[in-house]
């Protein structure tokens, strides 16, 4: 084990006790960021995807803003989707990358600060990531190393393992849906 005085710069942030406030902080590229303050409308479809996603599988978990460490980042996606095996038996955060990420883009943030992350999860096993734009109603996806697509309307996106798609349009009607 590191002595404090040399502790990795993502040692020394997941030791802080402030980085699991509302909303959390997230360790990119060599610093940290809090979150945005999700609105309604990005709260209303968090809630209601990972509802839908978990009541489609038992193979996998969606968790709301669960934390994952897969260094030198530690990101907090909007949504994960975690093979149920891939959990780990002791509260805390996720080791590694989640095998599936959605991010769901608030006006006031950076799509290449979200990309960054993605590409960073992509690269360390994450298997399929969406970046969900409610402004613009569509959905960058992202598997493997493929460049992304973006979809749009009754597309219908992929997902994995034994979860039913969702087409884009019934995504979007979930950040209205109560």
């Amino acid at each position: 084990m590191r002595s404090p005085a040399t502790a990795t710069p993502l040692e020394a942030f997941l030791r802080q006790p402030n980085i699991e406030g509302s909303p959390a902080w997230e360790f990119v590229n060599g610093r940290a960021q809090q979150k945005p303050m999700p609105t309604l409308f990005h709260s209303r479809l968090q809630r209601n995807l990972v509802n839908a996603i978990n009541s489609q599988t038992t193979e996998y978990e969606a968790i709301q803003e669960l934390r994952c460490v897969v260094p030198p980042f530690s990101p907090v996606p909007d949504i994960v989707v975690v093979a149920s095996d891939r959990l780990p038996e002791d509260d805390g955060p996720l080791p590694g990358a989640p095998d599936w990420l959605i991010e769901i883009r608030s006006t006031d943030q950076s799509t290449l600060d979200l990309q960054n992350k993605i590409l960073h999860c992509l690269g360390n096993g994450t298997q399929l990531a969406w970046l969900i734009d409610l402004q613009r109603q569509q959905v960058w996806v992202w598997q493997g190393q493929d460049l992304p697509m973006i979809y749009a309307g009754s597309e219908l996106l992929p997902t994995i393992g034994d979860i039913p798609s969702f087409a884009v349009e019934t995504v979007m009607a979930m950040a209205r849906q109560r």
